[in-house]
């Protein structure tokens, strides 16, 4: 599958209303996977959650996080993004980025019903994280579009070798 180039991967982060799926390590060990809001703001993914988030006690204890960011339709574009969260304003200091929770909440809902849920959520504390893309592992990828190559959209790596698509070996048809 063709990976996303810098302008893609920018234009589809920007794109309302996807969800972000963060994946997170409980103290136990155990995987804990959210779906959140999140936005792309000054080369980083950023998201916030609520002082009683449980994911939010798991980014206290362990910061690392595998993001995912996809999409249904066509043409499936995907963003993968591993790294340690940044913890850039703890709980208390909701003034200090209020607008940003705002644009955050402007991606998924009409700007008046987004202020709305500001003004009615502005009495539950949250954090603001955020993950620099020039420091984390990020791996994009959609499906091939008008003009490239149709056959063979999987990596690679998952063609048996010999078999029909794959670049190693006889093709078996």
């Amino acid at each position: 599958m063709p990976r996303l180039t810098q302008e893609e991967q920018n234009e589809f982060l920007a794109t309302p209303g996807i969800l972000m799926r963060i994946a997170c390590v409980r103290p136990d060990g155990s995987p804990l996977v959210t779906p959140i809001w999140f936005i792309h703001h000054d080369g980083a993914i950023c998201f916030t959650p609520r002082a009683q988030s449980e994911w939010f006690a798991c980014l206290k204890h362990d910061p690392r996080v595998s993001l995912c960011i996809d999409e249904q339709n066509l043409p499936y574009r995907k963003v993968i993004v591993e790294g340690s969260a940044e913890l850039v304003h703890d709980l208390g200091n909701d003034d200090a980025w209020r607008d940003l929770y705002r644009d955050i909440a402007r991606r998924y809902v009409p700007p008046d019903a987004a202020e709305a849920y500001v003004h009615n959520t502005i009495d539950q504390e949250r954090a603001l994280y955020r993950l620099p893309l020039d420091e984390a592992t990020v791996k994009s990828w959609r499906m091939p579009v008008e003009g490239e190559d149709q056959t063979g959209i999987w990596h690679q790596r998952y063609y048996a070798a010999g078999t029909k698509f794959s670049k190693t070996g006889d093709t078996k048809d």
